[in-house]
């Protein structure tokens, strides 16, 4: 535990105890500054201990000390040191984990300290059920709004709480515990397009209420990167990003945002005028998504740092970006759109945007299809402008675009429009994170790390399933696809399943055991894990083939025989359960329409079933 209320006390008091009294002097009650001797030895390592010790005004610290607090016994001592606290304003919980019974005395400790401004609780519920995780944020949450607390940082980073998550600090939200809010941060927290919606409203609300009071949120940092917004999730927070209008930091990265939510975010940014930092890394923007944020950029001046990164803004999306630089944002420091499959022509019109920009420090143009002379005009260029090393490395460079991956990149873009008009459901990216944001450190440093190399792109498989993409993931393909699929959602599990599975193709042994190593990969993690809900894969399963109805509405897929295949597959290994062939052999001997197209495919199908389930 690290404390302090003031510098001139308690700190120099443990700097005095540690150098030994005699040193400097003093007494055992602590010492004054007048008391240490101005030798500019004694103050340069006064002030060096000082630093590492990380002491800041009023705040209480048990940052990263790994306790496993289940119950008020576990708590007693921090219970006491929080009540002994006086001006508490910064309590540090993060890096321990803490139960619903310890939630709770922790949170009686703390509804009498109204001067609490910052509470940092990331990484705060490892190996704790889901479910532990809404009781003890409530507890938290109403300790702070029956102390009168008024809020400027939320900090619930990393705890993987999903959407109910949301709703243990729902209430908290839009109290007026949080109408002084300015940090909110929420990175890596499992919220999914449910708890984007909860946060929105919940923001909205608190928008609503604090105005009526004449003191409106002005929330300043946002932070949600890895939480599977996706389109509807971002859109909701679109909103209220628009209402608030106070933004200067938005990191918004690897969410499986396509150009429907990147336009809606598109639109919002333009409404905060004094945002400095945008971070949408690892989303798929696509030309659409990427003209619209070229639009927005043309009324933020005081951007410093864009970060597009892996972002796929393709070549007319780049050049529109280019075209806002170059027109604006005078204090521009970091403009990063790496792995965009960019070309040669494209990246050089970024580079002549950049040109007159005296405060950039660095230029992200890796991963990109430029090839080894695009490459080097764009060197050459940057070289001429005295800007070389402001240039990230092109180390990953994928070479010159043929005109068949040129034509495949088309139809990819038809292929989501027609997906969007018909299905009215929004492609997924969920690929891994670059963790390139909010270093709680210098706000004069703002810069994001250089782009790593690019993996597999699986997420591009998922989005539109090939046999060729399949196979190019390689051998690791089994792996990435278990990082990629979410097996604690058993819906998506099963969209995931399908996907893999309308790939399969009976003639191509090469395609066929990839379809099936990846699915058996899954599906063993997926019914291995004791989270997972079995009957809610099947159920889903039946939806997503039309063979029941839901009252959500999902569209079913276009059901092919390869799905039938991979059911048939699946429904003999050990890791499926053989409670759940029943319900599949009484919905697949249905006379439905719907697999009349899949006719041996279907037979095979129902054999198998009649078989398996007279074994077990």
């Amino acid at each position: 535990m690290v404390a302090s209320s003031r510098v001139d006390d308690g700190a120099i008091f443990a700097v005095a105890t540690e150098q030994r009294a005699g040193r400097w002097g003093g007494s055992n009650s602590g010492l004054d500054c007048c008391d240490i001797p101005m030798a500019t030895d004694s103050v340069v390592l006064l002030a060096d201990i000082l630093a590492k010790t990380g002491v800041q005004e009023g705040e209480l610290s048990y940052k990263g000390q790994g306790r496993k607090l289940d119950d008020a016994s576990s708590v007693e001592e921090m219970v006491k040191e929080i009540q002994d606290f006086s001006g508490l304003q910064a309590l540090r919980l993060e890096g321990n984990t803490i139960g619903v019974d310890a939630a709770q005395a922790i949170a009686k400790a703390l509804e009498n300290k109204s001067e609490l401004k910052c509470c940092y609780w990331s990484d705060m519920f490892t190996g704790r059920l889901r479910s532990e995780i809404p009781p003890a944020l409530n507890s938290l949450g109403d300790a702070l709004m029956l102390a009168g607390a008024r809020l400027t940082v939320l900090d619930l980073s990393d705890n993987a709480f999903g959407p109910d998550g949301v709703k243990g600090i729902e209430r908290l939200l839009k109290s007026k515990s949080c109408f002084t809010l300015q940090e909110l941060r929420l990175n890596n927290c499992g919220m999914g397009i449910g708890g984007g919606k909860i946060l929105a409203a919940s923001l909205t609300q608190c928008h609503k209420k604090s105005s009526a009071e004449g003191t409106p949120l002005s929330l300043k940092v946002f932070v949600a990167g890895r939480n599977r917004l996706e389109n509807d999730g971002a859109t909701a927070l679109a909103h209220a990003f628009q209402l608030m209008g106070s933004l200067e930091e938005v990191h918004m990265p690897q969410n499986g945002i396509n150009h429907p939510g990147v336009t809606a975010l598109a639109v919002a940014m333009q409404h905060n005028p004094g945002l400095r930092i945008l971070n949408l890394n690892d989303n798929t923007f696509t030309e659409k998504g990427a003209i619209a944020m070229a639009q927005a950029l043309k009324h933020l001046r005081s951007i410093q740092v864009i970060n597009f990164g892996d972002c796929l803004v393709r070549p007319a999306g780049a050049k529109a970006i280019a075209e806002s630089v170059s027109e604006g944002l005078p204090i521009l420091k970091e403009l990063n759109l790496s792995y965009g499959e960019i070309t040669e022509e494209v990246a050089l019109a970024v580079a002549e945007a950049v040109k007159n920009k005296d405060q950039l420090e660095k230029l992200d143009l890796n991963g990109n299809c430029l090839g080894e002379s695009g490459c080097k005009a764009l060197k050459d260029a940057m070289e001429s402008m005295n800007m070389a090393d402001l240039l990230g490395t092109l180390s990953d460079d994928d070479g010159e675009l043929d005109d068949d991956e040129e034509d495949e990149d088309d139809d990819d873009d038809d292929d989501e429009e027609d997906e969007d008009d018909v299905d009215g459901e929004e492609v997924e990216e969920e690929e891994e994170e670059e963790e390139e944001e909010e270093d709680e450190s210098s706000s004069n440093k703002v810069s994001t790390p250089t782009s790593a190399p690019r993996p597999p792109d699986v997420s591009s498989f998922l989005s539109f399933p090939s046999p060729d993409k399949l196979l190019k993931l390689g051998a690791k393909r089994t792996l990435l696809v278990q990082e990629q699929v979410d097996v604690t959602d058993a819906a998506k599990t099963a969209e995931a399943f399908l996907k893999i599975a309308s790939v399969y193709k009976e003639d191509n042994n090469d395609v066929k055991n990839a379809v099936l190593d990846t699915i058996d990969a899954l599906l063993n993690k997926a019914f291995t894990s004791p989270s997972f809900q079995g009957y809610n894969f099947v159920s889903s399963l039946l939806v997503l083939l039309g063979l029941i109805k839901s009252e959500d509405k999902v569209k079913p897929v276009l059901v092919v025989p390869g799905h039938l295949h991979a059911l048939e597959h699946i429904v003999r290994q050990d890791y499926f359960p053989k409670e759940n062939v029943a319900v599949l052999e009484a919905f697949m001997s249905r006379n439905t329409k719907v697999l009349e197209s899949c006719g041996n495919a279907k037979n095979s199908l129902q054999s198998t079933l009649q078989r398996v389930q007279s074994q077990s």
